[in-house]
């Protein structure tokens, strides 16, 4: 099926095979949340990045309002297995954009005993950064060595859902940053986020559906005890990413451009 918008209407357009239309709910995004067509989950960060759903949803013209925005680096922190088109993802004249750079820096491995009996069916919960901070610290410095290399263009980083593996690195950068009272609320914008496309989505979940307004309530605030766990432990991510490895030229960067006024 192919996804295409009725420029005259605010309602999204589904197409099947044999070009009959129906309409399907439509996807709010939340106040602020960035306007990529397509995008899911969407939103500025801290300085230079930005955070988002799988980069399938993006249309062409998503793509291009990415990088009119000043994008110039994607990183999709999925595995393998899961980086592949959908039947009800958009149907792209051209894969990405020119001047975008997708790279793929997975978080997981897929070997590892102690997460996989922790993160069943996956990393779905602010409870799990901190095993994922103890077991994968080789992937975490990979994926910030890169951000580190924005430069003067931003960077979009990405998971499936846009909530918890891109709400590891987005909670890391929003503490170089020193914005950490900011952490909990970011993490509520990216619960909101995704469950509203649990309400409209074409694809039922494996695992996961819409959940109504005081479900969402319970969800967030076991979510926020968990970040302030995590943060407690974490001390700073600076101190982190070194003991990860990463080099102090490298970090000095990175508080640069979490530091940068928003666009």
């Amino acid at each position: 099926m192919a996804f295409t918008n009725d420029l005259d209407s605010t309602v999204p357009i589904l197409c099947d095979a044999m070009g009959s239309m129906r309409s399907v709910p439509e996807y709010r995004p939340l106040p602020n949340d960035m306007f990529w067509e397509g995008a899911v989950n969407a939103r500025w960060i801290t300085g230079a990045f930005y955070r988002m759903g799988r980069h399938e949803w993006l249309t062409d013209l998503g793509w291009q309002q990415m990088r009119g925005d000043g994008i110039a680096r994607v990183i999709d922190l999925r595995n393998p297995g899961e980086i592949k088109r959908r039947e009800h993802d958009p149907v792209l004249d051209h894969e990405g954009v020119e001047g975008v750079q997708v790279l793929e820096l997975p978080l997981e491995t897929s070997d590892n005993e102690r997460f996989a009996s922790v993160a069943v069916p996956y990393m779905n919960h602010t409870n799990m950064y901190r095993l994922v901070c103890e077991e994968f610290g080789d992937q975490l410095r990979a994926v910030f060595e890169a951000l580190s290399e924005t430069a003067e263009h931003g960077t979009v980083i990405h998971c499936s859902a846009g909530r918890d593996r891109s709400g590891l690195i987005a909670t890391l950068l929003l503490d170089l940053a020193g914005r950490r009272e900011d952490i909990v609320a970011h993490d509520e914008l990216a619960v909101r986020g995704i469950n509203e496309w649990h309400r409209v989505s074409p694809r039922k979940h494996p695992y996961e559906s819409y959940q109504n307004e005081p479900e969402l309530r319970r969800n967030i605030a076991e979510r926020a005890q968990g970040l302030q766990e995590f943060l407690q432990w974490l001390g700073s991510a600076r101190d982190f990413l070194s003991s990860c490895g990463m080099q102090s030229e490298d970090l000095d960067q990175l508080q640069n451009l979490v530091r940068q006024p928003k666009p």
